[in-house]
């Protein structure tokens, strides 16, 4: 068994990024909006994947998303994380349009493509990060 000493690997916020972080660790999903074409963005980066424009701001995003797609993984890629195996990394479309790369907090056998998820955060260190978990009637609003 890997020993539980080892740290999980944490986040590196480049200048481009360094917003989401900082939403992320008030428990806010930050991502961007091109000023010229009107669209959603995420990964954070300096220009539209769109249109090209530069003119790019910050919003809050709902945190409502549906699953795209998952993998289960057994096998970690980092030993700190052979504990949690298996877990799930996923790609979700969020309501504002762009694809985001995350882990679900959905057990296994519960997982449906199209299902509505809902962002929720977990502590690691200096860093709050975003996660997605099941949406049910008590998280309110329009479905995703």
């Amino acid at each position: 068994m890997i020993s539980s000493s080892i740290e999980k690997p944490l986040p590196t916020p480049t200048p481009t990024s360094r917003r989401f972080w900082e939403a992320a660790c008030e428990k806010v999903l930050a991502i961007q909006r091109c000023s010229n074409c009107d669209r959603h963005i995420f990964y954070p980066r300096n220009r539209c994947p769109h249109c090209w424009s530069d003119r790019l701001d910050w919003v809050t995003a709902s945190g409502d998303a549906r699953l795209a797609t998952f993998s289960v993984i057994h096998k970690p890629g980092h030993p700190a994380f052979a504990e949690e195996t298996p877990y799930v990394v996923a790609l979700v479309d969020l309501v504002e349009g762009p694809r985001m790369l995350t882990n679900l907090r959905v057990p296994i056998d519960l997982i449906q493509i199209g299902m509505l998820l809902i962002v929720s955060w977990e502590e690691r260190g200096d860093f709050t990060l975003p996660v997605f978990r099941m949406k049910d009637e008590t998280d309110g609003g329009s479905p995703a």
